[in-house]
């Protein structure tokens, strides 16, 4: 390849990255990866070489795609994916201040073919060193970094500013200086002398000269290639032949991979470390992309109606004011234009009135941005992402890229079908909802925070194979989950309140044998008792959502009676840690039982509630348990109306004869339901009181950490109660009894009365 100029363009203007390959003129014009500077450098070029093909860096096997660029809504992504590999994965980010895409758009514009130049993504998805190799990749000299240092810069991204992205168009305006691409060129060329690519980054640049080989070949005259600047040197200058780069590429890994366009988000292009690395501020470089006349006087005047929706009072003087002290800064600093540091400085003093708050929000909404890109129906895609789609517009929830709260009215069917779709989603992985707690009292409420992210397309992708539809999917994802054999109880009853609650009545059979072929071979209790509270939730979901969940009681009815028979046998010898776990299930049972009070056997006499209490009765007569587990249980029958000697019951508990620290776990568990019990029973107060009184010094401290433990978990006012309770107790004993002695208290009375005055009373 030589030097010489492309047809169209004078010697005294060709920039040095324009060759001459088999008579057609090459330009070579070298960027940075998201800049809007160069996004404006690019298209300009381009209309000034008018060149007749354009190879863009990127997959090549999205050559198809192209064409449905002036369809899309930037910010979007090429996704590149290995079908049943959901790890083997990339994308390649475009914003409408990406170099790339702009050159995308002037092809399509203008008729001119455009082609991705860079590695396939068949043969980088299939590359198992990959990752390894973008490490080393990346560990080589920083180009801009190097260039920025030499300028006496210690930051290369404020020098790339200054130098480009801030001094818009007249830095590009021949013949008055140099062409930009060419100082690019010629600087890149400086910077990797004595450079010997490897690995993955030689393969990429031995496919971009087979590209451009290959884009001569076909007889354009003149070609311009938009790619990342630190490649530049590698496409001109003396360059391998084409057996040197054919040997490079020879033999290389290859999958089959598919490519389609999906929607990207700001916040995702700000965390991106793949291609075109990500850059902190895309809200900023999409204004300075948008606003290249006064960019500092509109983003100012821009964050202060942020700050007013915000209820902020910010006037047209404070405006004024902030463009004066950003303008002022970045004269101090000898910078061209003020740049994000400046304008954010200039904020925060002028606007914000030094308010981080309000600084932060300026970061969120402006600098970083809320903008979510989005696709045209012509883009391919699998019927599973069509079908969500439909769905969207259907209830009328439309992706965002900021998080967003709906409350659900599941009595609404509006509400009720965005409730199944949500559900349906998270069972595929697909977590663009996430259920909080609801504002409103009933089980027809929900509460989800909403955000979508690139991501989600994937996971849909990967999903196809299971259905055409959401609710398909879903169904038989749910199938898939029941069979396996590693799916624990737990797991299983989990997975029914996730088919009653995503609506999937067609799964729901096979997960409820699957469950009950579990329980019936699981003979820990305790798996049970972790399990039934789930299984009593689904029941009553089943009920408030209209949802036909038959067979589901008669297996709740069956995990209940297990639990019944193992739970004598569970109670024996636990130590304490153990104690205070099983404690955990007794409890959750118990609050499920409580729901299922409605529920009762087919000869109609004995409801779950009364069986339950009937052997809690049973299991709190012994002797053997431990303190903790006696208390709870002889707590939550008192609680049910079960008991008429709790107190006696204490006070065999508390007695002389029990060692303080069982007495003490008593204690614990008997007021773990809550301590208004004991202001309302003088008795039992009484008993804990006298218990408390009669210890020894040593015993007090044994049992001082469970007593802390036990009376901290209770409410303020209710310890409150307690104290009042027992000191007015205190008093009224006291109140006859004469315990002073006269004497010793004649010095204090003496000493009182002298500074009052009255020493002579």
């Amino acid at each position: 390849m030589s030097t010489a100029p492309t047809p169209g363009v004078s010697a005294a203007d060709a920039p040095a990255s324009v060759l001459v390959v088999g008579g057609a003129g090459v330009s070579v014009l070298g960027v940075r990866h998201h800049g809007p500077g160069s996004a404006r450098a690019v298209r300009r070029e381009l209309e000034r070489l008018r060149p007749d093909a354009i190879l863009v860096e990127g997959p090549p096997e999205a050559d198809a795609l192209v064409a449905l660029a002036p369809e899309l809504e930037p910010p979007v992504a090429l996704l590149a994916h290995v079908p049943g590999a959901p790890s083997r994965a990339a994308f390649w980010p475009f914003a409408a201040f990406s170099p790339e895409w702009q050159a995308i758009l002037y092809g399509t514009s203008t008729g001119v073919p455009v082609t991705f130049c860079d590695l396939p993504a068949a043969h980088s998805l299939a590359a198992e060193d990959e990752e390894r190799e973008d490490r080393e990749d990346g560990m080589r000299a920083d180009p801009i970094g190097s260039l920025a240092a030499a300028a006496g810069y210690d930051d290369p991204e404020r020098w790339w500013e200054d130098v480009v992205e801030h001094r818009g168009d007249t830095l590009f305006s021949p013949p008055h200086q140099t062409p930009w691409f060419g100082v690019i060129a010629e600087a890149m060329a400086a910077v990797r002398e004595g450079y010997e690519p490897g690995g993955r980054e030689a393969r990429r640049e031995a496919y971009m000269r087979r590209t451009l080989r290959a884009a001569v070949k076909q007889g354009y005259g003149r070609i311009a290639v938009i790619c990342g600047a630190w490649h530049v040197p590698a496409l001109t200058g003396r360059l391998p032949t084409a057996a040197q780069d054919n040997a490079i590429l020879r033999g290389l890994p290859k999958v089959k991979a598919e490519l389609t366009w999906v929607p990207w988000t700001y916040g995702r292009l700000a965390s991106w470390s793949g291609y075109g690395a990500g850059i902190t501020s895309p809200g900023w470089y999409h204004h300075l992309f948008g606003a290249p006349d006064r960019p500092v006087e509109r983003w100012l005047a821009e964050a202060a109606a942020v700050l007013r929706d915000e209820g902020l009072a910010v006037s047209s003087a404070h405006v004024i004011e902030s463009v004066r002290l950003a303008h002022g800064l970045a004269a101090l600093r000898g910078r061209p234009l003020a740049g994000l540091g400046e304008v954010t400085e200039a904020a925060r003093a002028v606007l914000c009135e030094g308010d981080d708050l309000a600084v932060e929000l300026i970061q969120r909404r402006m600098v970083v941005g809320d903008r979510l890109g989005h696709v045209s129906d012509g883009t391919p895609m699998v019927p599973l992402q069509r079908d969500l789609r439909d769905q969207q517009r259907r209830l009328r929830l439309k992706p965002e890229a900021l998080d967003r709260e709906i409350d659900l009215d599941l009595r609404k069917p509006l509400d009720l079908d965005r409730s199944h779709l949500l559900h349906r989603l998270r069972l595929l992985g697909v977590g663009w909802g996430t259920p909080g707690e609801s504002r409103g009292k009933g089980t027809f409420r929900e509460t989800w925070t909403l955000q979508w992210r690139p991501e989600h397309d994937l996971a849909l992708i990967e999903q196809a194979a299971l259905g055409t539809t959401v609710a398909g999917a879903a169904a038989q994802r749910a199938r898939d989950l029941a069979a396996t054999d590693k799916a624990a109880l737990a797991d299983l009853t989990s997975l029914v309140e996730q088919c009653l609650l995503a609506d999937l009545p067609e799964a729901l059979p096979e997960v409820l044998a699957a469950l009950s072929a579990k329980a019936a071979l699981d003979t820990d209790v305790t798996h049970l008792m972790a399990a039934l509270p789930a299984m009593v939730r689904a029941h009553r979901y089943g009920d408030v959502r209209g949802t036909s969940a038959e067979g589901l009681a008669v297996i709740v009815r069956s995990m209940l009676d297990r639990i019944r028979v193992g739970l004598p046998v569970a109670v024996t010898g636990l130590d304490d840690d153990a104690a205070a776990d099983l404690l955990k299930h007794v409890d959750a049972v118990h609050a499920a039982v409580a729901l299922l009070s409605d529920v009762r056997d087919s000869d109609g006499d004995t409801s779950p509630r009364g069986r339950w209490l009937a052997t809690l009765r049973g299991v709190s007569d012994r002797q053997d348990l431990h303190g903790l587990i006696e208390g709870r249980l002889t707590r939550i029958l008192l609680d049910s109306g079960e008991l008429d000697d709790a107190g006696d019951r204490m006070a065999r508990a508390m007695s002389r004869g029990q060692v303080p620290a069982r007495a003490a776990a008593w204690v614990e568990g008997f007021l773990a339901g809550g301590g208004l019990l004991l202001v309302h029973d003088p008795r039992l107060l009484s008993l804990v009181d006298g218990w408390l009184t009669g210890l020894s010094v040593d015993q007090f401290t044994d049992v001082l950490p469970l007593l802390r433990r036990t009376f901290g978990g209770f409410a303020a006012p209710e310890r409150r109660a307690i104290g009042e309770r027992v000191r007015s107790a205190g008093g009224g004993e006291r109140a006859g009894e004469q315990d002073v002695d006269e004497r010793r208290a004649a010095a204090a009375v003496a000493t009182v009365l002298a500074i009052l005055g009255r020493a002579d009373g």
